[in-house]
């Protein structure tokens, strides 16, 4: 039974009203549209000013509260997209199906899918702090943006001078306590080969083996757990058989997005039948060393091995084969440098998130990330040659910029000062290995003071994905101290 009926129970109420909303609208990446309509008539059935721009953006505004209109005005940010992963086996469509929630031990988890609390909690806020009545606030925008996720397409193509608040408060960070002040930039790398077809050999048996059982997760916020890469894993394990028989490479297909760590991966392959009869002891082995080696962060992980009876006429030759797999196998993965400036924190990373082998057509993509754009842009390059040098066409993509932090930042002095008066300690402050909308906001309104806050999210791009129901609260308690504040500065 699909519902999000226990979420009416949770406090405050308005924040967990409008996440039940966005729960029950599909709202991937490119299908935002049916939200963004329902919220526009929202919005005008109580006074809000809605504008859709050229990009699909949604900006919501209401005047300041009486006495606060000569107050420079503040935006609240967020994007109306999310990440769609769901288990392998689990019966729901992203463009259809609504998001089944599950409250569990102060949570909110959906069990198989992604919850789309990145960033639909932080949505829900800048909803809430809408319709708040009584709340005492400057003028406020509301900018939600659409397609962050997979291109960052809303905040690409805001026209400057389209929001006119001076401060910004993005709502799009994932852990309650600390103040963002600085995130990663970003670009895209997409590998791309169209393979030679040959017969296969009347003696071979057709075999798909799949790698599964991963935790997958967010590939900038998690790249340094040292989590399984499903794609990685599979290349690795066709090199290896391929030193020990011959393997006719047919079709292989691994993850679904570029920024999250992909979880399972399959490969459909042909081998000889005297081969192929005794591949279960050779499966045995490299599962369990899989489990040895992932104890601690992947302990789930699974590789099994169909046999099927009747293969396809076409596989592609060993030549390519080789490349291609010693390409997935050797490439740039993971972290690739931690900063200097903010112990603990990732400074360089890559994913390989998506790979595709079809009827001769291989693609693959991954993500690049840096909190120096300079360096994920080096790094990029070097992927691209790397491809190149294996006989692949590649080229880079969807580059963003990151938000540098500014540790001089008057918002940031005042959301620390309100931080201390509701809760008694002071904030961290940390940047971000992940692609905030701020670097985009600051190159089409350069004027904008900035700073990102949000509540404990855990295991986001990735089914089981969960909010902690009271840090959301304290959110909500830390927005209306923050804009009360700035209305009376």
């Amino acid at each position: 039974m699909v519902t999000t009926s226990n979420l009416a129970n949770l406090q405050p109420a308005s924040v967990w009203a409008h996440f039940a909303t966005l729960c029950a609208i599909p709202r991937a990446s490119y299908r935002e549209a049916a939200l963004r309509e329902h919220l526009v008539a929202w919005a005008q059935g109580r006074g809000i000013e809605a504008i859709v721009d050229g990009a699909g953006n949604l900006i919501l505004k209401k005047p300041a509260s009486p006495g606060c209109e000569s107050v420079p005005g503040v935006i609240l940010q967020g994007h109306l997209d999310m990440v769609c992963q769901v288990n392998a086996g689990t019966p729901h469509d992203f463009e259809r199906d609504p998001i089944n929630t599950v409250v569990r031990d102060g949570w909110v988890v959906a069990q198989d899918t992604t919850l789309g609390a990145d960033n639909g909690i932080g949505v829900a806020l800048a909803l809430a702090a809408l319709e708040e009545t009584g709340l005492i606030h400057p003028p406020l925008e509301v900018l939600l943006t659409v397609n962050e996720e997979s291109g960052m397409d809303g905040a690409r193509g805001l026209a400057p001078g389209a929001l006119l608040g001076k401060t910004l408060i993005n709502l799009d960070t994932e852990e309650w306590g600390h103040f963002y002040l600085g995130c990663a930039g970003g670009v895209d790398v997409e590998v791309r080969h169209e393979c030679t077809q040959q017969y296969l050999p009347a003696d071979y048996a057709l075999l798909q083996f799949e790698v599964s059982g991963l935790r997958g997760g967010h590939s900038g916020i998690d790249i340094h757990l040292g989590r399984g890469n499903a794609i990685k894993l599979l290349a690795e394990a066709l090199r290896d058989l391929s030193a020990h028989t011959d393997v006719c490479l047919i079709a292989l297909k691994g993850g679904t997005a570029r920024n999250a760590i992909p979880r399972e991966a399959r490969a459909v392959c042909a081998l000889p039948i005297v081969f192929a009869s005794n591949i279960d002891e050779w499966v045995r082995h490299r599962h369990q060393a899989w489990r040895a080696r992932f104890a601690e962060t992947d302990a789930n992980v699974s590789f099994a091995c169909e046999h099927y009876d009747t293969p396809p006429d076409n596989s592609i030759p060993r030549t390519e084969q080789d490349s291609l797999l010693a390409f997935l196998d050797s490439a740039v993965n993971g972290v690739a440098s931690i900063s200097g400036d903010f112990p603990g924190v990732t400074d360089t990373s890559s994913n390989l998130g998506v790979v595709a082998l079809e009827h001769g057509a291989f693609r693959a993509t991954f993500k690049v990330r840096s909190l120096q754009d300079a360096r994920a842009d080096a790094l990029a390059d070097k992927l691209v040659s790397y491809a190149t040098a294996h006989g692949l066409q590649a080229y880079k993509d969807g580059a963003y910029p990151g938000w540098t932090p500014d540790p001089s930042s008057s918002l940031l002095g005042l959301c620390q000062q309100v931080y201390r008066e509701q809760f008694g300690r002071p904030a961290s402050l940390q940047v971000i290995h992940a692609g905030l909308e701020c670097g985009l906001l600051a190159a089409s309104h350069p004027h904008l003071d900035m700073i990102s806050f949000g509540p404990d999210i855990r295991g986001a791009h990735a089914p089981g994905e969960s909010v902690e129901i009271e840090s959301v609260g304290r959110c909500w308690q830390l927005l209306k101290a923050v804009l009360k504040t700035m209305a009376k500065a």
